[in-house]
């Protein structure tokens, strides 16, 4: 059993400004995933965006990652709480984000984006899904820094104590698997499917596919949020959420490969 290393919340204090290092992991994702996307379209991996393409798109997905995730938290996991606090909507600062709600808020700026530039919508998040992974890894990185969303108990060799969860209880470290495998594992797979020309929609296919199947198999080791508990079939709210990327997944990967013509 090992204990949790217990981290200062905050990593930067500038006088009265404290920065926080779950809002620094998150600029550190958007740097990474920038960076790589500059990297490929310097290098001609891609001809339809430019470098100025990128920078709008980063910022747009920002946005969409922020207002999405907020509003699919407050949808998928406290409705009933938030239609009676509706200002609390607005709470930022006190936490709150949902993975699949953000997930549908940059789908919508794609959407939108691949409109403005004349480019369908999945040659776009062919070209974005691979620079995802690195961006939840940063993510996953600033959960286990904050001590936040740790795991079910176990007496596996490296379960760690969280001081957070308020019991003493030997727990799985939730939130360096998801780290491991929606961040580094999925960066593999993503980037070296998409290092050879595949036919449009296969690389976001593939991350619908693997992301859904990861964080459906980590959810069996991480608590499930005290206010919803397990669901139907002794499912969490993150299994049933990713259940249905896995399927779409992979029906749009057979659809894309029966397709003769390639990107």
């Amino acid at each position: 059993m090992l204990q949790y290393p217990q981290f200062d919340p905050i990593a930067i204090r500038i006088g009265p400004l404290a920065v926080h290092w779950y809002g620094l992991m998150y600029l550190v994702g958007f740097a990474c995933a920038y960076l790589l996307g500059r990297w490929r379209i310097v290098r001609g991996h891609t001809t339809f965006l430019t470098v100025r393409d990128l920078e709008d798109l980063t910022f747009y997905t920002v946005l969409g990652v922020v207002l999405g995730g907020r509003l699919g938290y407050v949808l998928f996991y406290k409705p009933t709480y938030y239609l009676s606090h509706p200002l609390e909507i607005f709470y930022l600062w006190e936490g709150g984000m949902s993975f699949h709600g953000g997930l549908l808020g940059v789908i919508l700026v794609m959407f939108l984006f691949a409109r403005k530039k004349g480019v369908s919508l999945f040659r776009l998040s062919d070209f974005v899904a691979p620079l995802i992974p690195p961006a939840l890894a940063a993510g996953r990185l600033g959960n286990f820094i904050n001590g936040e969303l740790w795991g079910r108990p176990t007496d596996v060799p490296w379960a760690m104590v969280f001081p957070q969860s308020g019991d003493g209880l030997a727990r799985h470290p939730s939130q360096l698997y998801e780290l491991g495998l929606e961040g580094i594992v999925l960066f593999l797979i993503l980037w070296g499917f998409s290092a050879k020309p595949r036919k449009t929609g296969q690389v976001s296919a593939l991350f619908l596919i693997f992301y859904g199947l990861f964080r459906f198999l980590v959810e069996f080791t991480r608590e499930p949020d005290g206010f919803l508990g397990l669901l139907a079939a002794g499912l969490s709210m993150g299994q049933w959420l990713s259940l249905p990327m896995v399927i779409i997944g992979a029906i749009l990967f057979a659809v894309f490969t029966a397709r003769k013509s390639s990107r």
